[in-house]
């Protein structure tokens, strides 16, 4: 069993950044790929990053690609997302995911390979 909680969330102007945390309890985090997903007001959930358990492989959503990037800390059982140059349309929910992965370099897209998800952190960005 993996608890997520994530944290760091908040109101930003646009062009701004923030830096979200996903803590994940439990011995095998470094075991789990992990993954971030947003889901805005009236629209589905949609993926945004995803980093493999090692950290050697990372994917993203085009609508984010440059501007934001996944990372993890394997010591921390943490998994971050740093957000810059935020636009309105960021505006969202955002949640993390974890996945068991056999693979050190395996990457999951698809929201239903994960198997425990967090509460969600809301960012809200102004124009």
């Amino acid at each position: 069993q993996v608890q997520l909680v994530e944290s760091g969330g908040g109101l930003v102007q646009a062009g701004g950044s923030l830096r979200l945390s996903c803590a994940a309890s439990g011995r095998t985090f470094s075991s789990y790929a992990m993954g971030w997903f947003r889901q805005a007001p009236g629209k589905e959930r949609e993926f945004v990053a995803a980093i493999s358990w090692s950290g050697g492989s990372t994917y993203y959503a085009d609508s984010v690609k440059g501007r934001f990037t996944i990372s993890r800390d394997n010591a921390k059982n943490t998994v971050y997302l740093q957000m810059n140059s935020l636009k309105p349309e960021d505006t969202a929910v955002y949640y993390c995911a974890a996945g068991v992965s056999p693979s050190p370099f395996r990457i999951i897209v698809a929201g239903g390979g994960y198997d425990y998800w967090g509460q969600g952190t809301q960012v809200t960005v102004s124009s």
